[in-house]
């Protein structure tokens, strides 16, 4: 009975919504040891996605997405020349499930136009990788370049490869048709690791990294030796990444949204009175 009554109290709200399905296409980003520029469009890469969108009112939405992008960077593009000298790049995949909570500034039932924000939650997996002398992909995460589960550096953990994030951001839409609307937007992920870049911390001995990991390990935690006159490998406990600042990455572009038939025409406003035309059987 219990089942019946919950049912019975969700088919209004399943049928008579108004749900949305989502298409994103642009590019993502980063901001972390390798690209320290707050937004850019340099390194980036293409980006898309797809989800669901409920409107609670005009204003409010409810919106879950799966998106997929990947983020790159190079020392070689850095304008510090210290930076340049470390000679280390890394890429990563990133794929996205998140939860948003979004508001129009304008019920676009009444305009064509309005800006909007939105915040949540996201769960996103990444698995940074590089490319060795050879041209070879080799992925980080195991090499513990900076001694991440090395018996001999107990505080550095090995960080997860997938984590949460909080997404927060904004753009504007504008409705093109009763059920098409275009939008532009940039969303931020707030991120709880600094090692999306599997760049951190401070270099460790080298002798015991070669030790625990071997000479692959070495190699990829620092290239300046792969340059002309390029200097050896730094003394352990040497300047590598800035722990202190957590990395970020973002994605940008467009956004179409299409509602789903419901049944139901789609009410407009007209000079604050809710405009209903008659169900179509």
């Amino acid at each position: 009975m219990k089942k019946l009554l919950l049912v019975g109290m969700l088919f209004p709200l399943l049928t008579q919504a108004q749900w949305n399905v989502n298409l994103f296409g642009g590019f993502s980003n980063y901001v972390g040891d390798m690209q320290h520029r707050p937004y850019t469009t340099k390194e980036a890469n293409g980006s898309f996605g797809a989800g669901l969108q409920y409107d609670l009112t005009g204003h409010f939405s409810i919106l879950s997405n799966l998106t997929y992008g990947k983020v790159s960077a190079s020392d070689a593009q850095d304008n510090k020349s210290t930076n340049r000298a470390r000679n280390l790049s890394f890429e990563t995949k990133i794929t996205e499930w998140n939860l948003l909570l979004e508001y129009n500034l304008l019920d676009l039932s009444q305009h064509r136009f309005t800006p909007y924000a939105f915040a949540g939650i996201a769960v996103y997996h990444f698995d940074p990788y590089a490319f060795d002398s050879t041209g070879r992909k080799v992925y980080l995460h195991i090499l513990s370049t900076e001694g991440e589960g090395l018996p001999q550096y107990p505080n550095r953990k090995p960080y997860s490869l997938t984590q949460f994030a909080i997404p927060v951001g904004g753009g504007f839409k504008f409705r093109i048709s009763d059920r098409v609307t275009l939008a532009y937007e940039i969303g931020l992920r707030k991120l709880f690791t600094d090692h999306l870049d599997d760049v951190s911390n401070s270099y460790i001995n080298q002798a015991t990294l070669l030790a625990d990991r071997g000479p692959e390990a070495v190699e990829m935690a620092y290239r300046g030796g792969e340059l002309h006159n390029g200097a050896p490998y730094p003394q352990e406990g040497a300047f590598r990444g800035n722990a202190k600042h957590k990395d970020w990455y973002y994605m940008s572009g467009l956004r179409v949204t299409i509602a789903l038939p419901s049944g139901l025409p789609i009410p407009r406003r007209h000079n604050g009175v809710i405009d209903c035309p008659k169900k179509v059987y």
